[in-house]
């Protein structure tokens, strides 16, 4: 089966608040349970297997238990299950998006993540503030027993103001926007039902044409996190170096954590602008550490042997801080009476991303899930997927 061929060759994820783990490798890795061996030391995570090792690179501050390793009794459809206990004396810790970097009097330099070109230069903030969650309205209907007071009053960023949403950035215009945007009527967009008829101006970089954001007014521009790089000075390394589905899966998942972190949310509706809801996601946990070999390495690929302590690249590999998610595609039939009852619960959070980020977030959980072990590919009727962050 294609799935089959997907499958990673080795599957690790560490829980450091739960200090457990599970272990999986393919059924082609042995011929027998007992040739499968496991230790730990020098901060990796080290598995034997016949003619060959790897070795996972575990964080500071978590190490293996020895003699904690527990096989299953019996080498499951998907492979070999090894649990694992662990020592954990600090929690490792990610990079945080550009929402929670954004600081007052700093300057800032605003990049095109596509093509890199820069956007916005030397911009200084007086005013650095949170706007309001995305359900803020309808929690206003269910607290007040008068009108809103607040319906027909926008919240928009002053000159040397920097408003942050949950997945955006509003400033205002300066000169230098002519020359590095350009403005185009989405006409393809996917109306709201709140404003009906609302056209939505797209903001694009002028080098490229990528999609950027949205002009809120004449003066006011709207860019989402997951098309722009933030950083303090223009010579300065950042994500912008990274690929772009590697730069779109930390920003979502970094988000995802810093929102249930701050919030206590867990459940979201990845959707358009517009409201048009495309993926269900519940945040499961935010502790893991992943690391996955995706093919074994055969004899003719490498002059390594398993008693050699220098490893080739595709013998080992860093454990990185992972958010674990389940979630629906909104696109599909069998899964709309669950989608329904989503969208009328008001503790599912709305994140709104442009619409072709939001397939490409899709495809991004599609391309996960059918990398994992079988057995760990759904639950229930979700489906299982990992964000690195």
């Amino acid at each position: 089966m294609e799935q089959t061929e997907k499958q990673h060759f080795i599957f690790l994820e560490l829980r450091q608040r739960l200090q457990s783990g599970l272990l999986l490798i393919r059924r082609d890795a042995f011929e027998s349970s007992t040739e499968v061996k496991v230790s730990g030391g020098d901060s990796a995570l080290k598995i034997h297997v016949p003619n060959e090792e790897y070795q996972v690179k575990l964080t500071p501050g978590v190490s293996l238990l020895e003699g904690s390793c527990q096989k299953s009794p019996e080498v499951n459809d998907d492979g070999l299950h090894i649990k694992l206990r662990l020592k954990v004396d600090e929690y490792s810790e990610a990079s945080d998006s550009v929402i929670e970097r954004l600081k007052v009097q700093e300057k800032y330099c605003f990049q095109c993540q596509s093509c890199r070109a820069t956007l916005l230069k030397d911009r200084v903030f007086k005013r650095v503030l949170p706007l309001p969650n995305g359900n803020w309205n309808t929690l206003v209907d269910d607290w007040c027993c008068h009108p809103d007071p607040f319906a027909n009053k926008k919240l928009h960023p002053k000159q040397e103001d920097c408003l942050l949403g949950d997945t955006y950035i509003l400033l205002t215009r300066d000169r230098s926007c002519d020359q590095s945007l350009t403005q185009e009527v989405d006409l393809s967009h996917q109306q709201s039902e709140k404003t009906p008829g609302h056209k939505t101006v797209g903001v694009l970089c002028k080098k490229c044409s990528a999609v950027l954001g949205e002009a809120v007014t004449t003066d006011v521009i709207k860019f989402y996190i997951t098309e722009i790089v933030v950083k303090q000075s223009e010579d300065e390394e950042c994500a912008v170096t990274q690929h772009r589905q590697q730069f779109l899966e930390r920003s979502l998942a970094s988000r995802l954590f810093e929102l249930s972190s701050a919030q206590s949310i867990f459940r979201f509706s990845i959707q358009t602008p517009g409201g048009k809801s495309v993926i269900m996601l519940w945040l499961l946990n935010t502790d893991s550490l992943i690391a996955s070999f995706s093919e074994r390495v055969r004899s003719c690929d490498s002059l390594i042997s398993a008693s050699d302590h220098h490893l080739d690249e595709h013998q080992s590999c860093p454990a990185v801080c992972a958010v674990k998610v389940l979630y629906l595609p909104c696109t599909q039939a069998k899964h709309q009476e669950a989608v329904n009852a989503w969208q009328k619960d008001i503790t599912v959070h709305p994140l709104a991303l442009p619409e072709s980020t939001c397939e490409e977030i899709l495809q991004l959980l599609t391309a996960c899930t059918s990398t994992l072990p079988s057995s760990l590919r759904s639950m229930n009727s979700y489906q299982v997927a990992y964000l690195r962050r």
